[in-house]
């Protein structure tokens, strides 16, 4: 009798500790409900075995046998993926807006007649647009007053204006490209420090859980939180090292789809890096990754691509003006030209050397009242150029300033959107991700009473056999 008793006793100890440490892990994952690293732990409560009595077999009592966190596999990639694409358009976003407030001026559809009206239109706000109207009216009071100094000084003042623009604006958009390269590079030594952290942890965790697999928990977090801190940056793969102790491996794509390993276990591995245009990784030898998301892909998406597009643009518009207005102003390039020849782009543009307010001609005559010249230049607001001909631009200089500014300001509205759409999608992702991982308040209070009853029984239990076994040997003292 005594032996089961004593048996009971152990197996009531072992209650209480079990019992114990679901009180302590509900303590634990109430200390740590706004911590967004942490995934909510559970005790596994399990059977210690049987063993042979002379009633039959008899179970050993319940143990904590471990712990465990609560996680999804699935979701924690689902995770990491939504976030990528969130973070890459979110670049993206930002950068064509930068690049709109690069042309200092925005389209107006409601209140800018010119949108609305034909050969002159131009955008509102100022800026390119504003100089080339200007610019053109200012030929059209010459034409009016050919013999006016004060007219061909404010065309002279107008000119410098329209140069001016052209520079400012190209130079903004080239400093933009310049920031979005060295934020890339950047982003790249982000890269390798988050790899080098990962290294490390799976390092620990193949320490740790030797004989234990899977209870390194907290590391596990930590491990989870950097590849999520990975994910804003680009996308990867997580795959599990087969026959490891908790071991990953980081993979990304080249072009060709192929799987380029940038992180094996915790082996050393060939850094990140960044050539102006490619990301490169794996081997060695590097090799260049095929980014789709995360802020790398949508910092050189936006500099490669809509911003890019845009310096075109102004260049063939800065070369069609200088180009047309020189053949008219100098037919037959007999005399002096009004714009420098060779600067046909909007960082080269600038007037002729020569060209001042007292030597700007409205007419090639010798009648000082002529302005076939200066009458046929205020014209070019008009005229519909076509690259079909030859032309650098199609339509007039505003309208093909206006769809300028209009693709770039649809671009901005339609990432914007696309990111908020995709923010939702990550939100929502996230917020499934933690109905499971996530410590709920609620469910730990539950918890927590629930294993302190089951305490509290067992320490009942214990005090009965204390008393049975004080009674007996009480008993045999007497």
């Amino acid at each position: 009798m005594s032996s089961g008793l004593f048996g009971e006793l152990s197996r009531t100890s072992q209650a209480l500790n079990a019992h114990s440490q679901g009180i302590f892990t509900a303590g634990r994952n109430m200390a740590n409900v706004n911590n967004p690293a942490y995934a909510r732990q559970r005790v596994i409560l399990g059977d210690r075995g049987m063993v042979q009595t002379t009633l039959g077999p008899q179970s050993l009592g319940v143990a904590a046998l471990g712990l465990e966190n609560v996680r999804d596999a699935i979701l924690d990639k689902q995770v990491l993926r939504e976030t990528a694409l969130m973070k890459a358009l979110e670049a993206e976003a930002d950068a064509y807006y930068k690049a709109q407030l690069s042309l200092g001026q925005q389209i107006d559809r409601q209140n800018d007649a010119s949108f609305v009206d034909g050969a002159n239109n131009t955008s509102s706000g100022g800026g390119i647009g504003a100089a080339i109207t200007d610019f053109i009216n200012a030929f059209s009071s010459v034409a009016a007053n050919p013999r006016s100094d004060a007219e061909k000084q404010i065309l002279f003042q107008k000119a410098q204006t329209l140069v001016s623009q052209f520079r400012t604006v190209d130079s903004r958009l080239d400093t933009l490209q310049s920031e979005l390269t060295e934020n890339v590079t950047t982003e790249v030594d982000e890269v390798n420090s988050i790899l080098e952290v990962i290294k490390d942890l799976n390092r620990q965790i193949g320490m740790f859980e030797v004989g234990n697999a899977g209870s390194a928990l907290d590391l596990r977090d930590k491990r989870q939180a950097k590849l999520e801190e990975l994910s804003k940056l680009m996308d990867f793969e997580v795959e599990a090292v087969p026959d490891s102790i908790g071991q990953i491996r980081i993979v990304s794509r080249d072009a060709a789809d192929n799987p380029v390993v940038l992180l094996d276990s915790a082996r050393d591995f060939n850094p990140v890096s960044f050539d102006g245009t490619n990301i490169l990784g794996g081997g060695p030898p590097a090799v260049a990754l095929s980014l789709t998301s995360g802020t790398m892909r949508g910092r050189l998406s936006a500099r490669d691509g809509a911003i890019a597009d845009l310096r075109s643009s102004i260049d063939r518009l800065a070369g069609q003006i200088v180009s047309a207005v020189n053949t008219t102003y100098n037919p037959g390039g007999v005399s002096t030209d009004f714009f420098l020849a060779t600067g046909t782009t909007a960082a080269t543009m600038a007037l002729d050397p020569s060209l001042s307010a007292k030597t700007i001609r409205a007419t090639n005559t010798a009648n000082p009242g002529a302005n076939e010249v200066a009458l046929a230049i205020a014209d070019l607001g008009a005229r519909q150029f076509d690259t079909g001909s030859g032309d650098a631009i199609d339509g007039s200089f505003g309208g093909f300033y206006v769809s300028v500014v209009s693709d770039i300001a649809n671009a901005v509205n339609t990432t914007q959107q696309r990111h908020e759409d995709q923010s939702t999608i990550q939100r929502l992702m996230v917020e499934r991700r933690d109905a499971v991982s996530g410590v709920s308040l609620d469910e730990e209070m539950a918890d927590l009473v629930k294993f302190q009853r089951a305490f509290d029984a067992s320490a009942r239990v214990m005090r009965v056999i204390d008393e049975m076994l004080e009674t007996i040997v009480n008993g045999l003292l007497r």
